[in-house]
Formats: structure tokens, C-alpha cells, sequence
């Protein structure tokens, strides 16, 4: 027989049969080419399935992506907003301290700023100011772990162009070294952090402005928030070439893109992101947000996952995961003009991350550093409060789905499932009995309150399930906050 006159990949199979079972009966010839076929089949079917799908250049082949499964399941981040605007930190009011630069909404010109930092003082210059002096990366790391979250998001560029890290693509109309290896901390910030919060076991991801206020081929230093001055060149010489150096040099889990004011019919940001899915090193779990393409009217369309911020109530019913955002006070970037009547108690960030998961999203909580490097102290506790409220009740919030689409809580107990469990977690204590009359339980097996070793005791009656609570001295309970029932 004629082996070589085969395909050189599939001779040694035939060679192999030949072998071993002979050119006997034709019986055993009908029994070789019925098991060639079974292998040639299940060859040719894992090979295409293990070919990775190719995504075009459009809206409508990118988003029929699949979000990867860890970013649903992790349900809680850490958001980072610091640059520049952390040197001032100041916002007359309340809001968003971090604007303070933008040439038409900013306020530069305010009698505090110019009897703070002098008559000539120019946005540059908070850059310069940026000293970084008490940044410790570790440090921020080991809280971000024992706050409970899963990942964390950094501003490796906002609005303002500043990179946090080295980098030739970063310039403004008054300077050509704006970035965080060239002055102010002088040094990789994103780097140094990607390698800490890595090494704690967390997911690193990174926002990344699409606009500029200040680069010259964009924004220009207008007051009109919408104009870009050239927005072909912009994409070409700095935009793509920023956003694969700073994707290729640090692989983050995940990009929230943001300033979306750049006109993407001529940037064509889908070519980015086609990029990205195809070709990166991280494009087999990457996610995106959905604010890569026109803003707001891209939002909720596009994208891996869609992001709301500051309690817009975004309750999604099906489709891709949700992410809520939000500050610990009124500002992202730290504001000094807050106090602690502006910051949520340790009490209101848990329930509002029951909330946010009970309808089936995540919570991305943000800490806003000072100008030298430190997490304030009131940041700190509500983030260890947290974590001591999720060591005892993550169970409940780690990889759970929404319970039901056409309901989600019940007076005070909001639901949430996981692995033919049902999560029951009050936002207040009971009392003697609890009765969850929504759900339409069946076969129940056993009741358990997180934290608690003693037995829990229950009754299937017609009105719903009725459980009798343990009743507990107040330092016997396993949480100050809210407290879980796990139904199986």
C-alpha cells in the first residue's frame, strides 16, 4: 500500500490500522474505515472549534461577542481617579472635582485657585505638581484585597491627556511632556500598580479617555466640549498607536473607555476594537464598557458590558452584563471641599452593593487619592468595613445571577442565586420570623444564616416560606449591616 500518496498529517493513521488489525475480512476493513470516519469527524469539528472567531470592523459583528464569564461573576471593583486634579482636589460645591481643567466647564479662573496657586497658574502646571511623593502601590493593593473586591480600575488617562505612565504619545497644545515618567511622580504608576494588585490574585483594568482637552489634533484647548480639531490624524498619530502601547505593555483585564465625544465615523474606533478581540494578547478575556462609540447614544448598545453611573437605576433585563459606578462621595477625583456629611456610610455602600447585584450588576466603587499619593482615611474604613461584611456574606454576591427578571426584592430582603441556592439578604434584622412569600420554593433541603453555625429551623406554609430566626445577643450576630439567608 501506497502510504505516502497520503496526506502527510493523516499516514501514520493509516499505517497504524494497517498494522493492527491487517487487510483481513471485510469485515475488519468495514470496522477501520468506520472508526477513520469517527476520527476524521471529530478532527476536523475540533479544529473549527478551536478556531477563534474573527470580528469585523462594525458595531454589529463586535457585539456579538461574548462577555468573558469572570467579569459577571466578580461583582465588586475598585475604581481609582487620580491625576493632576487630585493636586487642587477642589470643586466649589459638590460634583465632579476632576473637570476642574476643562477649558469651558472647568474653573481655573476661581478666586480659590488663583489665591491658592498664584494669578498664573495653568492646568499644566497641577501635572508638574504630581508629586506622588506617598504613593505605595502595595500598600493601595493589600486594601483593595481586603475591601473584597475582585478587580480594579485605574485612570491610566483622563480627559486632561496625562498618561500615569511613560510614554512618546502624550503632548498638549502648551507642552510636549505630559505624562507620569516624564514629570510630576516620574515614575510607571500604572505599572507599579498592575504588578501589586496582580500579585494580591486581582484582575487589573485601566480607563482610557478617547478624548483629549488639551492635545492639539483633538480638543485643542476648546470650550466646546463636542470639537475635535482633526479627527483623522488624531486617530492615526496618537489615539491608536497610545492605546496599543498602553494595551500591549500592561494587558489589562479590562478598558473602560470614556470621553466619547470624538467622532467616531472618522476615528474609527471599530478598527481599535476589531484589534483588540482579534489580534491582542488580551483578547481572550478583555472586557470593554460601551463607551467607545458616540456618547450616550452608543450607551447600553455597544460594547462587552454596559456601565451607569451615580444611581441611574439601570436595571437590565437581559443581554449583557451591567456595571453601576460610583464615588464614595459626590466627586470621583477627591474633592477637598467634601465632608463627612458628603460620604455614605459604611451601612448605605453595603446595601447599595445588595442592590446593584440583586439586579443582576456589578459595583464599581471609587477611591480618590490625594495629590501625594494617599488613600484618605475615611476611604480606607468604609472600604475595610466592606470587606468585613463580604468575608462573611460573599457567598451571597460572588458569582450569583439575579434571582428573577420580574422581581428582585421584597420589602426589605433583596434576592439572589447561585448553584440552586436562593439568597435571601435583609437589609434589616428580621426579628423572630421571616416569611418570603415571592419566591415559589419547593423541596427545600436546608436554611442557613451566613455566619452562623447553630441550626435554623423552617416551615413551608401556604402564605410562603416561613424561618424562624435565631435570635441572637447583638455580639453573637455574624454582620453589623445585612444579613444573608441561604435557601437550598
Amino acid at each position: 500500500m501506497d502510504y505516502g500518496a497520503a496526506e502527510p498529517g493523516k499516514a501514520w493513521l493509516l499505517r497504524f490500522f494497517h498494522w493492527k488489525f491487517g487487510v483481513g475480512t471485510m469485515k475488519k476493513k468495514g470496522l477501520i474505515c468506520f472508526v477513520l470516519v469517527l476520527f476524521l469527524f471529530a478532527w476536523i469539528v475540533g479544529a473549527e472549534s478551536q478556531t477563534p472567531k474573527k470580528y469585523k470592523a462594525t458595531w454589529s459583528s463586535l457585539n456579538t461577542r461574548v462577555c468573558p464569564e469572570w467579569f459577571a461573576g466578580a461583582k465588586f471593583g475598585i475604581f481609582v481617579v487620580w491625576g493632576p486634579y487630585s493636586v487642587p482636589a477642589y470643586r466649589p460645591g459638590k460634583g465632579y472635582a476632576e473637570w476642574i481643567g476643562h477649558p469651558g466647564r472647568g474653573w481655573m479662573d476661581s478666586e480659590f485657585i488663583k489665591k491658592t496657586y498664584g494669578e498664573d497658574i495653568r492646568y499644566e502646571d497641577f501635572g508638574r505638581m504630581l508629586r506622588a511623593e506617598l504613593f505605595d502601590a502595595n500598600g493601595w493593593a493589600d486594601l483593595f484585597a481586603r475591601s473584597g473586591a475582585k478587580y480594579v480600575v485605574f485612570t491610566a488617562k483622563y480627559h486632561d491627556g496625562f498618561c500615569m505612565w511613560p510614554t512618546e504619545y502624550s503632548r498638549t497644545i502648551n507642552t510636549d511632556k505630559w505624562d507620569a515618567g516624564d514629570i510630576g511622580p516620574k515614575r510607571d504608576v500604572v505599572g507599579q500598580l498592575t504588578e501589586a494588585v496582580r500579585a494580591r490574585g486581582l484582575r487589573m483594568g485601566l480607563y482610557w479617555s478617547l478624548a483629549e482637552w488639551f492635545h492639539p489634533l483633538c480638543c485643542n484647548g476648546s470650550k466646546d466640549i463636542w470639537h475635535c480639531e482633526e479627527p483623522e490624524r488624531y486617530a492615526k498619530e496618537h489615539m491608536f498607536v497610545q492605546f496599543k502601547e498602553m494595551v500591549m505593555r500592561y494587558k489589562p483585564s479590562l478598558i473602560f473607555g470614556d470621553g466619547d465625544w470624538v467622532p467616531t465615523e472618522k476615528t474609527k474606533t471599530q478598527d481599535l476594537l476589531a484589534w483588540l478581540y482579534n489580534e491582542s494578547p488580551v483578547k481572550d478575556y478583555v472586557v470593554i464598557n460601551d463607551r467607545f462609540g458616540i456618547c450616550k447614544k452608543d450607551w447600553g448598545k455597544i460594547g462587552d458590558y454596559y456601565c451607569t453611573e451615580y444611581g441611574q437605576g439601570f436595571n437590565q433585563k437581559q443581554g449583557k452584563p451591567w456595571e453601576e459606578n460610583r464615588g464614595m462621595g459626590t466627586s470621583y477625583g477627591y474633592n477637598r471641599m467634601e465632608d463627612i456629611d458628603d460620604y455614605k456610610s459604611s451601612k448605605e455602600l453595603v446595601h447599595f452593593l445588595i442592590e446593584v447585584v440583586s439586579k443582576g450588576g456589578n459595583l464599581l466603587l471609587d477611591v480618590g487619592p490625594t495629590g501625594d499619593g494617599r488613600i484618605p482615611v475615611i476611604m480606607q474604613e468604609r472600604l475595610i468595613q466592606i470587606g468585613r461584611w463580604l468575608k462573611v456574606n460573599g457567598e451571597a454576591i460572588y458569582g450569583t445571577k439575579r434571582y428573577n427578571w420580574d422581581f428582585y426584592r421584597e420589602d426589605f430582603v433583596r434576592y439572589t442565586s447561585k448553584n440552586g441556592r436562593v439568597y435571601a439578604i435583609c437589609l434589616e434584622w428580621p426579628g423572630k420570623e421571616l416569611v418570603l412569600k415571592k419566591p415559589v420554593f419547593k423541596n427545600v433541603q436546608r436554611i442557613r444564616l451566613l455566619g452562623y453555625s447553630g441550626e435554623v429551623s423552617w416551615s413551608l406554609q401556604e402564605n410562603g416560606l416561613k424561618i424562624d430566626v435565631p435570635q441572637l445577643c447583638i455580639d453573637e450576630l455574624p454582620c453589623r449591616y445585612a444579613w444573608t439567608f441561604s435557601v437550598e
